[in-house]
């Protein structure tokens, strides 16, 4: 089974927000005018032979991109192929809290996917640690970008020494999903995982042949094998891209199944 850990069904609020317009013109695309079907996002899973998908809610200083709501609606209509994350606004800490615990317990979302690079803060901001206190409770995991952005905005809060090291040591009960595998800092990010047990990759916006060889040594080793998940970041990458190039990465039999789906199975608790 292939469990994208980042994707999301994209909105025309979400492409068209201003901090995309630089991938919009790496990928020669243009914002969408009207509302994609999410048949649109299940066939770009299907030809990339995607089972099932980590759907990402995004929530900016100005308000939802892609709302729970309608994360939520699209794992209801197709509970096999979906499982939400929640994504909450930081500028509220207690409703932020009240909005995460609605989602998990009501809507059965599987975590917390907050981008700090939105906000301009890293996450040892005060304004995450009740969220993250709320995660450990609940025990899904937080989710997060690591490595410089894309999108014009700001790369620091996105290194991983000293910002998920320290997080790390504040809650190490805290499940953390450091996404987009960390570079230009993948050497820190793969250091930052063999120090803290609870604490993850994900390969999201890179395809195989753009993986550093530090990652791929990781992914290698006895204990790393169970710390990296794979992602596409569609639609920015389809599915089918993001896996292309995968046997040429040497993985055994039993790093490419933790790979592709055991440890997203495991670390997001999922049932399929």
């Amino acid at each position: 089974m292939i469990i994208d850990a980042w994707m999301q069904h994209p909105t025309p609020r979400f492409l068209s927000h201003r901090a995309f317009a630089s991938l919009m013109r790496w990928t020669g695309q243009e914002p969408p005018s009207e509302e994609i079907p999410i048949d649109a996002s299940l066939a770009a899973m299907d030809s990339g032979g995607v089972d099932h998908g980590l759907l990402s809610a995004w929530h900016s200083p100005a308000g939802p991109m892609i709302g729970n709501e309608e994360v939520a609606a699209c794992c209801a209509a197709h509970p096999n192929r979906f499982s939400g994350l929640a994504a909450v606004d930081l500028s509220q800490p207690m409703e932020a809290v009240r909005e995460l615990r609605r989602r998990v317990t009501e809507d059965g979302f599987k975590g917390l996917r907050m981008l700090p690079w939105l906000w301009e803060t890293p996450p040892t901001d005060r304004r995450f640690y009740p969220l993250f206190a709320a995660c450990v409770e609940m025990g899904i995991p937080f989710c997060t970008q690591v490595g410089h952005t894309g999108p014009l905005m700001p790369s620091d809060p996105g290194r991983p020494i000293p910002y998920i090291d320290q997080v790390a040591i504040d809650f190490p009960e805290l499940v953390i999903v450091g996404g987009h595998i960390g570079y230009p800092w993948t050497e820190e990010m793969v250091a930052v995982c063999r120090k803290h047990e609870n604490v993850h990759i994900d390969t999201s916006a890179y395809t195989p042949g753009r993986y550093p060889p530090e990652l791929i040594a990781y992914m290698k080793s006895k204990s790393g094998r169970r710390k990296v998940l794979w992602g596409s970041n569609y639609p920015m990458i389809p599915p089918q891209n993001a896996l292309e190039g995968l046997q040429d990465l040497g993985l055994d039999e039993e790093s490419r199944n933790l790979f592709l789906g055991g440890n997203a199975r495991r670390v997001f608790n999922l049932t399929i």
